[in-house]
C-alpha cells in the first residue's frame, strides 16, 4: 500500500503548482505564501536546537500556544518552527506570535517525497512533533530516516478515521510504529493505536483542558463593549450550514421574553458570512457584522463574527454558549466542537446529540453538570431562559477542577517533551 501511496504523490508532483495556484484563485489557500507548499520559503534556519510543532488548523494551534511560550523561555532551543494548514492557523499564529524573534510559522509542504526531503534538508529540526491527528505518511518515513525523534502529542483518533487506516493495516502499522512516543487525548486513541502498531503509548488526557489565560490579546474592545452592555446575550460558536438559521430561530423565540436579546455567531468557516446574511435575511432580523461594529445598535438582532480567532473573547461575556456542529446531520459521523474553552471560562455549555468526536470530553463535562444537549430550537430556547433567570457567577469549584485536570495534563505532557530535548546534545 505504501508503494502505491508514494507512486500516487510522484505522479501528482508535476501538477502540485496548479493545484496550489487554483485553491489560492477559490481564496483557499494565501495568495502569497501558497508557494510554502511546496517548500518555498523567505527564512534560513539558523544555528542550534530547532524544535518543529505540527499543527491542521485552528484548534489545535491553540492547544499548543502555552508549551510553545513555555519552549520560547527555553535557553537550549534557539528556533521554534510551527507549520499549518489552512488560512485560518496562519492567521491565529502570526497574530499571537508576531513580535517573536524564536517562533516562525510555514505552511506544510504538500506530502509528496521531494517536497517532503527539501523541506527537512532546510529546516534539519531537532525534535518534531505532530499534534492531534496530522498523519502523513511521506513526511513520517522522511523524518525517520533522518532519526530525528518524532513524538504525537494530544494524539486523537475517532472510530471513522481508525476503521480507514485499519482497512490498510499493513500500511498503517509501518506508518504509526514510526513514531517514538504517543502522547494521546482519550481511551479510544489509546486502544486504537495499539492496533494499529504504535508504541509506547501514554494517556495524560487532553491537551485542550490546559488552563486559557485571557490577556489583552483576547479581550474585546471597550467601544464594543459600551454598545452591548444592557443587552442579554448568548453566543453561537463554530457553527456549520444549516445551524445558523436553528440559532436565528431561537432568537426570535428568546425575543417573544427578552426585548434586548443579543445573538452573537461564530461560523467555523467565515468565507460562508455572505451566504449566512443572504439566509438570514428573510427572517426580518437585523444583522451587524463584527469587522463594522460601528453599526452595532439597540436594534440589532444578531452579531456576525466574520473575522478568526475571536471565540475566546465572546466567551468571557456570555454565560451561555452553543457549540456547533452538532446538529448537521451529513456530519453526523465527524461531529461536535472541542467544549472544553468555553467550559474553562465558566459557560453553560448547550450542543445537539451529534458529538462523536469529543465524546468522552462531553461525558466528564456533562457529569460536572457544564453541558446540556438540546434537539430543537424551542428547547435551546427555554433552556436559554432558564439560564438567564437563574445566572449566578461562574461556579469557580467546577472551574477548578477542570482546570486542575488541564494542569495535571500540561505538565505531564511538558515532562515528556523536555526529556527528549533534554536527551539530545
Amino acid at each position: 500500500m505504501f508503494f502505491w501511496y508514494k507512486l500516487l504523490s510522484y505522479l501528482f508532483y508535476p501538477f502540485a503548482y496548479f493545484f496550489l495556484f487554483l485553491r489560492k484563485l477559490k481564496k483557499k489557500e494565501h495568495h502569497l505564501r501558497f508557494k510554502e507548499k511546496l517548500c518555498q520559503t523567505n527564512f534560513g534556519r539558523g544555528s542550534g536546537f530547532l524544535i518543529w510543532f505540527h499543527v491542521a488548523s485552528v484548534g489545535e494551534a491553540m492547544s499548543i500556544l502555552s508549551l510553545v511560550e513555555n519552549f520560547e523561555k527555553e535557553k537550549k532551543i534557539n528556533k521554534i518552527l510551527i507549520t499549518s494548514i489552512t488560512l485560518s492557523s496562519a492567521q491565529v499564529l502570526e497574530k499571537k506570535f508576531v513580535k517573536s524573534k524564536k517562533i516562525i510559522h510555514q505552511f506544510l509542504p504538500l506530502d509528496i517525497p521531494a517536497l517532503t526531503n527539501k523541506f527537512l534538508d532546510h529546516w534539519k529540526p531537532n525534535l518534531s512533533i505532530f499534534i492531534d491527528s496530522e498523519i502523513w505518511p511521506n513526511l513520517i518515513l522522511s523524518i525517520k530516516k533522518r532519526n530525528i525523534p518524532l513524538l504525537l502529542v494530544n494524539g486523537r483518533i475517532t472510530k471513522k478515521t481508525f476503521l480507514r487506516w485499519n482497512f490498510f493495516k499493513a500500511f498503517a502499522q509501518k506508518v504509526f510504529s514510526k513514531f517514538n512516543l504517543c502522547l494521546v487525548a482519550n481511551k479510544d486513541t489509546e486502544n486504537y493505536l495499539k492496533i494499529l502498531g504504535a508504541n509506547n503509548i501514554k494517556n495524560y488526557g487532553n491537551l485542550k483542558f490546559s488552563k486559557i489565560k485571557p490577556n489583552t490579546d483576547n479581550q474585546l474592545d471597550d467601544k464594543f463593549l459600551s454598545k452591548i452592555e444592557n443587552r442579554k446575550i448568548w453566543c453561537a460558536a463554530s457553527t456549520h450550514p444549516s445551524e445558523e438559521l436553528f440559532c436565528a430561530k431561537t432568537h426570535w423565540e428568546l425575543k417573544k421574553t427578552y426585548s434586548n436579546i443579543l445573538t452573537i455567531i461564530i461560523p467555523r468557516h467565515i468565507n460562508r458570512i455572505k451566504k449566512i446574511t443572504n439566509e438570514l435575511s428573510g427572517l426580518n432580523l437585523k444583522i451587524s457584522l463584527y469587522s463594522d461594529f460601528e453599526q452595532l445598535n439597540s436594534e440589532t438582532d444578531i452579531l456576525l463574527v466574520n473575522t478568526y480567532g475571536e471565540a475566546l473573547k465572546f466567551y468571557q461575556i456570555s454565560k451561555s454558549v452553543f457549540l456547533g456542529k452538532s446538529l448537521t446531520k451529513n456530519l453526523i459521523k465527524d461531529s461536535g466542537q472541542n467544549p472544553i474553552e468555553p467550559s474553562l471560562l465558566g459557560c453553560k455549555i448547550f450542543h445537539g446529540p451529534n458529538v462523536s468526536n469529543f465524546d468522552e470530553v462531553y461525558k466528564y463535562l456533562n457529569s460536572l453538570g457544564v453541558t446540556n444537549r438540546i434537539q430543537s430550537h424551542i428547547e435551546l430556547s427555554r433552556s436559554l431562559v432558564e439560564e438567564f433567570k437563574n445566572q449566578k457567577p461562574h461556579n469557580k469549584e467546577i472551574i477548578e477542577k477542570i482546570e486542575k485536570f488541564g494542569e495535571d495534563t500540561f505538565n505531564n505532557v511538558l515532562k515528556e517533551i523536555k526529556t527528549y530535548i533534554d536527551n539530545q546534545k
